[in-house]
Parts: structure tokens; C-alpha cells; sequence
């Protein structure tokens, strides 16, 4: 059996390649197709199969963009509904591709549509299993997105149906089986994810919380829950466009490809629904910008956090990017539906000045002129995440994550000076940039984080291991 993991792009969604006699399944697929296509023409495959594990709430799927060009059909589990043309497979149905035998596997609970995928080859062994939301490395999915879509459904609810899924329907199979998830450490579909990208179903009933044997399903929706955090507020339009359908990229890509001279650039900003969107690195951004600019750094975790923070997919965007990465730029914000791009700053920031136009700082220091500069009435701001915040701290830090500023604006000093941190140096800047745009401009951001904070003599809290808090 021939099974290649694809990932693609800055999230951590998972993408599998099956081929066999000329014949290619689909998992998952990111909303750029064309790795795909290349792929099936270079092994001389027809995709006959695209299996959607469910409707993705932080990405938009490429099904329907792939099902147009590659002429396969797209393969939903039981339950699903979606606006389009799609197979909707009951429990348990195959699907044959070549020798290979795939078998959908409904698992509600992560979204009521959850299916699993079950590969079987030409011998009738189990050789893995796709487990989309339902199944990752050390977590499973967060059961609180689909009560956004369907009225009677509570977390509850759905963590109930999960148990059931995970313990009937998964736990059953042969221990051997490879494990292939849709989403990694760092995705805001689970809490405790691994960075590791596959295991044994065996290691990960030995290992994964959520799979403990001798668990009840009140321990279990506990355990679930506790410390699952609001989920990004772009969520629930995904997940629409999913089921709905959408504009194609290659559309996105021809209408917002747009060199826009400074001050072609400057009367588009000046319209005033448009946000100007720097993506450069965030050393770029604090030595000049574009005044009330928001940036979010290409390099960084960039698609997610653009959802989590500018929160409306249909919010129009001006962009200034690093020179030549203006179309991956726009590629980029169309997996999370921002496919409302207005154009980019052509010649960059150099282009700005040139023209005349007035650019803005940030006040940037060391971590060495941080810690000389402490005091003990200095206000210290740690936009890092609660778990993050809770390992180690410095001394009096207020704890305000990135994502909740929006519900912690009023926490922040709007007279007296603070220092801001994160971890590297990425997240601070982003929190700044917005704190800027709304007027607060009294920000000592602090160079390279709590990364370079503990190399100095800077008081902090002793180091506990997250793991150790459980």
C-alpha cells in the first residue's frame, strides 16, 4: 500500500495520498488542489475519491475546487448535508480504489458528521486509520463547535457521543494500526496535541487520556472540558463556507492580485473599511509601518491567527508582504475564508517612504535592557497562552493571551508605559500592532520574548512542567 502524508501551507492539517493501480483517494484536502493534480498526473493516477472527514471549522477544505478539476466525487459520513453534490456514506460502506479497500467509520462527536476512515489492503489487513477531528496524537477533538450550528447540541452532548465513538468504533481495532490525524500541536481543534504526526492505535491507548480503559463518561466529558478555551471566532463561518461552497482560488487569486502604487494604496486605506495587513518579519514591522496597520507575521502561525483576531472572513484587506510572497500571501488567507483582498502595496514599505508618506514605530528593547530597566512599579503584560503563563512567569507579569485581547482591552494601561512579551518575540508584536491601531501607543515591547528573558537576571517564577498540573 502506497500512503503519502502531504502537509501543505502554515496550519497543521493533514492531507493522505492514496494510489494504486492508477487509481488515487483524497483526505482532507487543503484549498490549493494543484499538489494534488501534479501528483495523481506524475503517478499516471485518476482521483476516483475525495474523503471529507468532516466540515472543517478552521480551514477551507479544497473538495469542491479538487472534485471540479480532478472529476472525483466527494465522500461525506452519515449525517451530512452539505449544499453541493457529494456521496453521503452510511456507516461502515466501502470503497474500493484498485486492490485497496477504504471504509467509512461514523464517529459523532466532534461534529455530529465525524467519520473515521478505515484502510484496508489488497490482503484484507487493517493497515491504518484516518481520524480526521475525531483521533489526534495525545488529544481528541474539542466537541463544542458544531453547538454552534445545530440549536438543541451542548458540549456535553457531543463529548458523550465522542466517548461512545472512541470506545465502540476505535478502541475495537488491532493495536498495530497507524493513526494518521488531521491536525498537529498547535491547532485550536484540540488542547494537548502532540507534535508528532502518526502512532500506533496501541500507544495511544496506553498513552492518550481520552482513551483510558477504565474511564467513565463523566470523567471523560470532565476531563474534555476542562481548560478548553473559547474556540476562534472564525470558526463557525468556515465551516458555512464548507457546507455551502465557495468562490474558487484560482478566482481569489486573479481578482485580489493587485499591485496598488502608494497612493493608488493610500485612497483604497483611506475608504476606511479596509485594514491594511503588514506580513512582513516583525523586526520589519517595529522599525516602520504603515500608521494603525496590524501585523501579522507569513513566517509565523499565520492563517489562524488572522482568523482568531480579525475574526470576519468577509473583512476587506489591504497587504503589505515581503517582496515576491504577495500571491502565497493571498493563498494563505484563503484557507481560512479572508478571500477579500483589495490589493498590495506595490514596492513595499521603501515604495511608502519614497512616496513621501508618513510611517510609525514600535519602542523595541533587549531582554538585557528589560531586565535593567525593572522596577518594583513596572507593569509587565504576558501575551503568551494561560499554560504557558502558568509553567513560568516573570515576577507580577499580567497574564493577557493574544487571542483575548479583544475581551481584555480594558486590562491594558492606557497612561502609564509597559513592557510587553510573548515567547519569541511574534505574538507581542501582533498585540502591539493592534494596541497601536486603537491608540495605545505607551508599549515597551521586549526582543525575542520569555525566550530571551530567562538568559537574564530578570526575576520569574520557578519552572513547572505543564504535565505536572494535571
Amino acid at each position: 500500500m502506497k500512503i503519502e502524508q502531504i502537509y501543505t501551507g502554515c496550519i497543521a492539517q493533514a492531507a493522505y495520498y492514496l494510489e494504486n493501480n492508477g487509481e488515487a483517494a483524497i483526505f482532507d484536502p487543503l484549498r490549493e488542489v494543484q499538489p494534488y493534480l501534479d501528483r495523481a498526473q506524475k503517478d499516471n493516477a485518476k482521483i476516483n475519491y475525495i474523503f471529507e472527514t468532516h466540515f472543517h471549522a478552521d480551514f477551507v477544505s479544497g473538495h469542491i475546487d479538487l472534485a471540479k478539476k480532478s472529476g472525483g466525487e466527494i465522500v461525506f459520513g452519515p449525517t451530512a448535508n452539505p449544499e453541493f453534490k457529494a456521496i453521503i456514506a452510511t456507516d461502515n460502506q466501502e470503497f474500493k480504489v484498485g486492490n485497496y479497500t477504504i471504509k467509512a467509520i461514523h464517529t459523532p462527536g466532534h461534529t455530529l458528521e465525524s467519520t473515521c476512515y478505515l484502510l484496508i489492503d489488497e490482503n484484507g489487513k487493517h493497515y491504518g486509520i484516518i481520524t480526521g477531528d475525531t483521533l489526534f496524537i495525545g488529544d481528541v477533538g474539542r466537541p463544542d463547535l458544531a453547538q454552534a450550528l445545530v440549536e438543541d447540541l451542548t458540549q456535553e452532548k457531543l463529548a458523550g457521543y465522542l466517548f461512545d465513538s472512541l470506545r465502540n468504533k476505535i478502541m475495537p481495532l488491532a493495536d498495530d494500526l497507524i493513526v494518521f490525524p488531521s491536525h498537529g500541536a498547535g491547532s485550536a481543534c484540540g488542547k494537548n496535541m502532540s507534535k508528532e504526526t502518526t502512532d500506533t492505535l496501541g500507544n495511544q491507548k496506553r498513552t492518550n487520556y481520552a482513551l483510558r480503559a477504565d474511564m467513565t463518561k463523566e470523567e471523560f466529558t470532565k476531563e474534555l472540558l476542562d481548560g478548553l478555551g473559547l474556540p476562534p471566532a472564525y470558526f463557525p463561518q468556515n465551516v458555512l463556507l464548507n457546507i455551502k461552497g465557495y468562490d474558487s482560488l484560482d478566482s481569489i487569486i486573479n481578482k485580489s492580485y493587485i499591485g496598488l502604487f502608494p497612493r493608488e494604496f493610500e485612497a483604497v486605506a483611506n475608504q476606511g473599511d479596509a485594514i491594511v495587513l503588514d506580513v512582513r518579519h516583525e523586526n520589519d514591522f517595529v522599525k516602520a509601518h504603515i500608521p494603525n496597520s496590524i501585523f501579522i507575521g507569513i513566517q509565523g502561525n499565520f492563517a489562524p491567527w488572522v482568523g482568531s483576531l480579525l475574526r470576519d472572513v468577509n473583512q476587506k484587506l489591504l497587504l503589505v508582504t515581503p517582496e515576491g510572497k504577495e500571491e502565497e500571501t493571498i493563498t494563505r488567507l484563503s484557507r481560512v475564508g479572508f478571500d477579500h483582498v483589495l490589493g498590495y502595496l506595490k514596492g513595499g514599505i521603501d515604495a511608502w517612504k519614497a512616496a513621501g508618506f508618513e510611517t510609525d514605530s514600535i519602542h523595541s528593547i533587549t531582554p538585557e535592557d528589560f531586565a535593567n530597566q525593572l522596577d518594583a512599579k513596572s507593569i509587565i503584560i504576558d501575551a503568551r497562552k494561560p499554560g504557558e503563563y502558568d509553567a513560568e512567569h516573570v515576577t507580577n507579569a499580567i497574564n493577557i493571551p493574544l487571542d483575548t485581547l479583544n475581551e481584555n482591552f480594558q486590562s491594558v494601561p492606557k497612561d502609564n508605559d509597559f513592557f510587553l512579551h510573548c515567547l519569541g518575540g511574534y505574538r507581542s508584536v501582533i498585540m502591539a500592532s493592534i494596541l497601536k491601531s486603537r491608540g495605545i501607543h505607551n508599549i515597551i515591547n521586549v526582543e525575542k520574548g520569555m525566550s530571551g528573558i530567562k538568559q537574564t537576571n530578570a526575576s520569574c517564577t520557578q519552572f513547572q512542567c505543564p504535565s505536572s498540573k494535571k
